[in-house]
């Protein structure tokens, strides 16, 4: 087992109950999640944590996956992932997402990682309305910068299906979304490990710009990349992976699949295809070492 996902959501039964709560669709919470997996052709997720995690470290032994991060999708989902990170025995790491606009969220995180429960954090800065200069980032940063930790920053295209199924307003503003807006932070932050998801979901060229003026910045290659599209022209993900290589250096680039539900389960498809476009972008055997496991070994601390 050598490879490890860096990029994967836990969803658990608690994260779609959160999001059918706030949901002003008819009905009650399992009314609105019976129609939302039926539309989506999910399962949902049994309500027992112990239960989900085992589920997951089946599909991690079944395709050989030896380490997977993955996040909590909402506030809420945060102590089911700690406890997923448990209960795995070192085969899962946790994530936290965290709205640095809540009150309270920095010190919160903070214990967190001082406790080992997680190793960074996610933050959605386009769904949460805020910048990476204003004041609710500096607490933010200030507690990643002094545990050393990783942070996911989500840039670019965000579309969550399940929020839409379930009739959730899209708040998501992209202007709050362009990775050039982390440059200050990344520089002044150098413990810190950024990550952008998904080469930037559409912000290819600034997300480029990013890493050739932050050594501290790394790209995941998470999920189907499906926001090629609306780049002119398109560019192929081998076209992708080679300027990340050539901007990025193989050692700053980690493999993610976006892997959350199931029957789905982890995403073998889109390994394939990632590898095929590394092939044909003239990846060498070390490049595919380093993308597909060692950087992130190397990241977290695994052996």
């Amino acid at each position: 087992m050598t490879i490890v996902d860096f990029h994967t959501h836990f969803f658990s039964d608690t994260y779609f109950r959160t999001l059918a709560a706030q949901s002003p669709a008819t009905g009650d919470v399992d009314a609105k999640l019976a129609r939302v997996s039926t539309r989506a052709g999910f399962a949902l997720p049994p309500a027992s944590t112990a239960e989900h995690t085992a589920r997951w470290i089946a599909e991690m032994d079944r395709h050989d996956i030896a380490h997977l991060c993955t996040f909590a999708s909402v506030p809420e989902e945060v102590p089911i992932v700690c406890e997923a990170a448990a209960l795995s025995k070192g085969r899962i790491s946790a994530f936290a997402l965290v709205n640095p606009r809540v009150e309270g969220a920095a010190v919160r995180l903070g214990a967190l990682l001082a406790a080992g429960r997680v190793r960074g954090a996610l933050v959605f800065p386009a769904l949460h309305h805020w910048r990476w200069d204003g004041p609710e980032a500096k607490a933010l940063l200030q507690v990643l910068d002094e545990h050393g930790a990783i942070l996911y920053a989500h840039c670019g295209l965000l579309v969550v299906k399940v929020r839409d199924l379930l009739e959730l307003p899209r708040v998501a503003d992209i202007n709050y979304a362009n990775p050039l807006s982390l440059v200050p932070a990344a520089n002044a932050h150098r413990r810190v490990r950024f990550v952008i998801p998904h080469f930037g979901a559409g912000f290819l060229r600034e997300t480029m710009l990013l890493g050739a003026q932050c050594d501290n910045v790394y790209v995941d290659t998470s999920s189907s990349n499906s926001w090629r599209s609306v780049l002119c022209p398109k560019p192929t993900l081998t076209e992708v992976f080679q300027r990340t290589l050539e901007v990025f250096g193989p050692e700053r680039v980690v493999f993610g699949t976006d892997s959350n539900t199931f029957p789905a389960g982890w995403r073998q498809d889109r390994h394939e295809e990632q590898r095929r476009a590394l092939l044909q972008a003239g990846a060498d055997e070390n490049t595919l070492e380093l993308v597909f496991g060692g950087n992130a070994r190397r990241m977290l601390g695994l052996s």
